[in-house]
């Protein structure tokens, strides 16, 4: 696996790994890698030629309550597992390589931006979508791998390919969870003991809804009603968001009679986690 941390380096080599009609794909990571990023390197490497892993936390989607300090860095860790996985270049830049001195552009995805988690973490999307197109750029992979667990980052991220007219494909890859249903994150290890057994309350919220719905109930104001007296006997859990939304345009729906999707966010003890899944009425 060759390493890299400047743009420069990075960029040539990702030409040369194109020459000839060779597929370039791209796994966009913030590193402290689990099980959830390695399923999107193994999907990569189904379908590409060579697969490149960035592996940079991005300072700009972390908004100012929020520790960017804190987040984990365990690099050695992360070259490991990728190296394991077969990755052919990890792109690992400092931040002024990314952000150079003076840079105060930033990519806005309008109307979708602040919805959902754009709504509770003002200016993380402008982040995501800056760091995105800049990657995009220097890689120019032909297919770009994220996963579902961000669902609101992936609607974003399908708009702004289509609005920008990238040349690359985006390929979202399904949801990993732990055995007992969490899904996997890179904030779940902020999770104390005593919290961790309550963070199922997200999972098992979105499998009542799904029940109900294959049960017959179409209507999305009365599943998140069901869904809130789930959280209401986990007060310990803060709920910021449960939400039935298009998965596209993020809008609410009032019935479902089109794929819509179930996203939730909540406060677990200090940590805020993410869930969802996609309701698919039959047809």
């Amino acid at each position: 696996m060759k390493i890299f941390a400047t743009i420069t380096e990075t960029r040539a080599e990702c030409r040369r790994a194109r020459a000839n009609g060779k597929r370039l794909g791209l796994v966009p990571t913030m590193g402290a890698l689990h099980e959830g990023h390695l399923s999107l390197v193994r999907g990569a490497k189904a379908q590409c030629d060579t697969v490149v892993v960035s592996l940079f936390v991005n300072p700009t989607q972390f908004g100012p309550t929020e520790d960017l300090a804190k987040y984990p860095r365990p690099f050695e860790r992360d070259r490991e597992l990728l190296e394991k996985e077969g990755v052919a270049i990890l792109f690992a830049p400092p931040v002024d390589e990314m952000y150079p001195k003076g840079e105060v552009t930033r990519v806005v995805v309008e109307g979708l931006s602040e919805k959902l988690d754009g709504r509770s973490r003002p200016g993380h999307f402008r982040g995501v979508t800056t760091v995105v197109s800049k990657l995009f750029h220097i890689i120019e992979p032909d297919i770009a791998f994220f996963g579902q667990k961000d669902a609101a980052q992936s609607a974003i991220i399908r708009r702004l390919v289509r609005d920008l007219n990238f040349p690359v494909e985006i390929v979202i890859c399904p949801i990993v969870r732990e055995p007992d249903g969490l899904a996997m994150s890179s904030s779940n290890v902020y999770l104390s003991i005593e919290d961790r057994p309550s963070a199922l309350v997200l999972h098992r919220s979105l499998g009542v809804v799904e029940e109900k719905f294959r049960a017959g109930e179409k209507d999305a104001a009365r599943l998140i009603a069901i869904a809130r007296q789930v959280f209401a006997q986990k007060p310990q859990v803060r709920l910021d968001y449960f939400e039935i939304v298009d998965p596209d345009t993020l809008d609410p729906v009032e019935r479902i009679q089109q794929p819509a999707l179930v996203a939730v966010a909540a406060y677990v003890g200090s940590t805020r986690l993410i869930d969802n899944l996609i309701l698919n009425p039959p047809k």
